[in-house]
């Protein structure tokens, strides 16, 4: 994916802060954040706690300058000034609930006042809005909590459709759709972290001839297969292309795997590791590979009368 995809825009809600009374420290701590991760900063400002311009500033962000991230800062608590949440719900055209929560809930394993936050996120047309508390470490602590799903929803919300192939955080196109190999290298050398992988590694399982009992034990009585019927657990398969992004040194995970009636051939599964080095890349892909053969998939082989 392009670059552009990740642009953002971080906004400072605070009368202090407007007024000069007080220095911005988690604007810029999430600026930083946010850079470090990749994504491009095309904006930033701070505003006092007035609904109206808060509302003009996130509209401006969307509507204009076409951020697909903008962050709050500020304004969530339960002062009367502070009315961030009310002025984002009432821009928003869709509610997303999950990531308010899962900030909460990192925020309660650090203090229980974590609670109080009432920070809310939401969509407008193709950006994603998501307010933080005002505090430099709770805006970064809970930005953290989040950062890596929020890459996949600007991903889903730039797309043409649902999640697909372009996604980098091993999303499965559909099956019968092939993928481009190439197409995924220079994927996974565009994203934010291709600076730190040393290696790709691929494998290509495709529909054998050959047996499995004859591969595996030497048995050849069952004869020539001519085919196989393929079928997989996608979210099994998911579940297990996040532990493989999960091990040491893997910055990049793709899979595809495909289903139906295939011929002998025929590509069953395309999977491509991205780590730091040779060693960290052939045990992500052999534990990927293994795990998806043995516990994501169910093949039955198909042989000549």
């Amino acid at each position: 994916m392009s670059d552009t995809l990740y642009t953002a825009a971080v906004i400072t809600v605070s009368d202090k802060g407007f007024r000069g009374e007080r220095e911005d420290t988690s604007g810029p701590a999430l600026c930083e954040m946010l850079r470090s991760q990749g994504w491009q900063i095309i904006h930033t400002a701070v505003v006092p706690d007035e609904k109206d311009l808060i509302c003009r500033e996130l509209t401006d962000c969307t509507d204009h300058r076409q951020a697909t991230l903008v962050l709050t800062t500020g304004g969530t608590g339960f002062s009367p000034r502070d009315i961030t949440p009310e002025a984002t719900l009432s821009v928003v055209e869709r509610v997303c609930p999950g990531i308010p929560e899962a900030m909460r809930a990192e925020s309660m394993k650090i203090t229980p006042h974590g609670c109080l936050s009432r920070e809310t996120a939401g969509i407008r047309g193709r950006t994603l809005i998501i307010n933080l508390p005002g505090s430099k470490k709770a805006s970064c602590e809970n930005l953290s909590a989040v950062l890596k799903p929020i890459r996949h929803g600007v991903e889903m919300l730039q797309s043409a459709g649902s999640a697909d192939c372009a996604a980098p955080e091993g999303v499965m196109p559909p099956a019968n759709e092939r993928p481009s190999v190439d197409t995924w290298l220079r994927e996974a050398k565009a994203h934010p972290d291709s600076d730190k992988v040393g290696m790709y590694l691929t494998h290509n399982g495709i529909v054998r001839s050959t047996a499995r009992k004859a591969v595996r034990g030497n048995d050849h009585s069952a004869g020539q297969v001519t085919g196989m019927d393929f079928s997989c657990d996608r979210e099994k398969v998911q579940a297990a292309v996040a532990e493989a992004q999960a091990m040491e040194g893997v910055y990049y995970v793709r899979v595809w795997v495909n289903e139906g009636l295939l011929r002998v051939g025929d590509d069953i599964m395309l999977v491509l590791i991205g780590a730091d080095i040779r060693p960290h890349a052939v045990d992500a892909l052999q534990a990927l590979v293994g795990k998806l053969k043995n516990e994501c998939v169910t093949e039955r082989e198909i042989f000549s009368e």
